[in-house]
């Protein structure tokens, strides 16, 4: 194992964070939609909610002084593992500061970063807060088009790239990004010379003669009540929209998740996998671990095409998030493996005895980890009973890019309930607005979590946050007696049927899914019509790049085995119209539908599509094809 040093020596600066005084920008209202102009926080008189708003350097400071000599990244470079400590973590962000600076970065202007994670994604993202910046992640599937629009939203004065396939994006629509004064490549030997392009050697040799003091003076001049992050939300409809986070959204939420995540300093270890652009992903690997001086290893590019299960096993991680789709891919090979060898994983819901658990625990890297957390998007009760049935509870986090994160979260099995998001975050609160008779409102947030606003984007803000201050989400939930959160839709969901009835599809679907394992995905259709329908995806292979093939998983399989059905595929068993697949699929229809509230909210036809839905858009040709 190799210490880090860098490509250029930095000189050790001495830190210190006493006598640093918080100062607060004056400020009128708890929005803005102005890249410069500060908000006024929610801050509680007492209690949680009620601590001193810090910024990002202060929290990274502190974090130095208690922990510099521990390992704060540790990553894999020709082969080798190397470590980053936590002094040498803080010296580099400033050395990347002090370049941004010499090349031009202005002050709330951004830096856009495009690229897997690694640890110089890390230090362009709070180089560029150091410096003064809007820090921006841009996600790595998106066309040049897309790129440009980010990038020029947050005004780039440098764009900070990970290979040549990104930086050819940002290449294609140069012309069209007039804030931008520097493109930085992070990885790989650049293939061409072009003015203003730097390999990130050269990068972080261009602020050395950038005195400290000039970047001491521009740290002093950080308030914590101004924005320093953007994360753009994708936009489903219409342009993304940026989403302004402050120094005190990021460093509060991350101190308040880090409290309820570990009770200890300087031990969590942490695998960076997941989009850096998500606020999920970095608010974890970077903030949180910041917060409780975690050490962060990076996972190789490919982690989920299956390299993922290596960084694990090296890193043992005592807390990991995933994505549902994580947890799912996880669910298949075990249960492959354990059609193979059912002496030694647990098949289906069996109980186990300890030593099968830790034997399954190792084979996954999660042996250590107190804490395996869901979240992003909904997670099925089937893959959650699953892992529980393996002795491992997944603990569900809620919450949005308007709230920095999370809003609610499982924490302790004290604190859990199968498919509820958990109980709000200490000096957090929800409100369910204009609840029905069932108590389903939608969810409104409030917190130091929630965001300033939407960058240029006056109208949407409005939208977001009302007159008081609260964050509509969208999302329709309730609380049960113990103030449980359980999602029950999104409003937009809601299907208006020609007789006037009000039907939320989300359970409804939940339930078909429950009686019918071998389906995939359920999609309630019903709009201004007479009657329900519902589109049906059966579970299939997944490819390197998570989307659906047309080979049926192992459990289609195995249930096209046990009624002597000889297909393999997806598109066979549509074609040939499978009997015993459509009679299985129509019990459980009827099975769900004994059990809906009314005849209105029962599902009268079906159709199996001939591939499952998937992130490149599919799901939305197939509406309408039965509308």
């Amino acid at each position: 194992m190799h210490s880090f040093v860098g490509s250029q020596e930095t000189k050790a600066v001495p830190v210190t964070s006493a006598n640093l005084a918080t100062t607060l920008s004056p400020a009128e209202q708890l929005w803005s939609t102005d890249r410069d102009q500060a908000v006024k926080l929610r801050i509680e008189g007492s209690g949680p909610g009620s601590e001193t708003p810090i910024t990002v350097h202060q929290m990274f400071l502190e974090t130095v002084e208690k922990s510099g000599d521990h390992t704060a990244l540790v990553f894999k470079k020709d082969g080798q593992q190397v470590t980053v400590t936590w002094r040498q973590y803080y010296e580099q962000c400033r050395a990347a500061a002090k370049s941004f600076l010499k090349l031009g970065l202005e002050r709330y202007r951004g830096v856009a970063i495009l690229g897997f994670n690694s640890p110089e994604w890390f230090y362009a993202d709070i180089g560029c807060i150091l410096a003064g910046g809007l820090a921006t992640g841009v996600y790595t599937t998106n066309s040049p088009e897309a790129c440009q629009y980010v990038a020029a939203n947050c005004e780039a004065n440098v764009i900070v790239v990970e290979n040549q396939k990104q930086l050819d994006k940002i290449l294609q629509v140069r012309d069209q990004l007039p804030h931008l004064k520097a493109i930085v490549q992070y990885k790989d030997e650049l293939q061409q010379k072009l003015p203003d392009l730097y390999t990130w050697e050269e990068f972080m040799k261009l602020g050395e003669e950038v005195p400290n003091d000039r970047l001491d003076t521009i740290i002093d001049s950080l308030r914590a009540n101004e924005c320093c992050s953007l994360i753009y939300t994708s936009g489903t409809t219409g342009n993304p929209k940026g989403v302004m986070l402050s120094h005190d959204n990021l460093t509060w939420t991350a101190r308040t998740s880090a409290a309820l995540l570990s009770n200890s300093y300087g031990v969590e270890v942490l695998v960076s996998y997941l989009p850096l652009s998500h606020i999920a992903a970095q608010m974890i690997d970077i903030w949180v671990s910041m917060s409780f001086a975690g050490t962060t290893y990076f996972a190789e590019p490919d982690a989920l095409k299956g390299s993922l299960v290596n960084t694990l096993k090296e890193a043992r991680p005592t807390c990991f998030l995933g994505v549902p789709r994580v947890w799912e891919k996880m669910q298949d090979k075990m249960k492959a493996i354990g059609g193979k060898a059912e002496n030694w994983v647990p098949w289906g819901f069996m109980l186990a005895n300890n030593l099968v658990f830790k034997k399954v625990q190792a084979a996954l890297g999660l042996e250590r980890s107190r804490l395996c957390l869901t979240g992003a998007a909904p997670i099925t009760k089937e893959t959650l009973e699953y892992f529980m049935s393996l002795n491992i509870p997944l603990m569900e986090v809620y919450g949005m890019s308007e709230t920095s994160g999370p809003h609610t979260v499982s924490v302790t099995i004290n604190d859990y309930r199968l498919t509820s998001c958990g109980k709000v975050m200490p000096g957090c609160k929800i409100k369910l607005d204009k609840p029905d008779n069932d108590g389903i409102g939608e969810i409104c947030f409030w917190g130091r979590n929630v965001f300033m606003g939407y960058l240029n984007m006056a109208e949407k803000t409005t939208e977001a946050l009302d007159e008081d201050g609260w964050l509509h989400s969208g999302d329709l939930g309730r609380l049960d007696d113990c103030n449980f959160l359980f999602i029950t839709g999104r409003i937009k969901e809601l299907i208006i049927t020609a007789g006037g009835e009000n039907i939320p599809p989300v359970p409804i679907e939940d339930a078909v899914k429950a009686e019918i394992p071998i389906l995939s995905n359920a999609m309630l259709v019903g709009d201004k019509l007479k009657f329900l329908s519902m589109l049906l995806t059966l579970k299939c292979v997944l490819d390197d790049n998570g989307e659906p093939t047309d080979e049926l998983s192992p459990e289609v399989l195995d249930f096209c085995r046990q009624n002597g059905i000889g297909a393999t595929k997806v598109s066979e068993i549509v074609a040939n119209k499978e009997e015993a697949v459509y009679k299985a699929i129509q019990e459980g229809m009827e099975r769900a539908n004994a059990k809906s509230t009314s005849n209105a909210q029962k599902v009268q036809k079906w159709v199996i599509l001939d591939r499952d839905f998937s992130l490149l858009g599919g799901e939305l040709a197939w509406i309408a094809r039965i509308s």
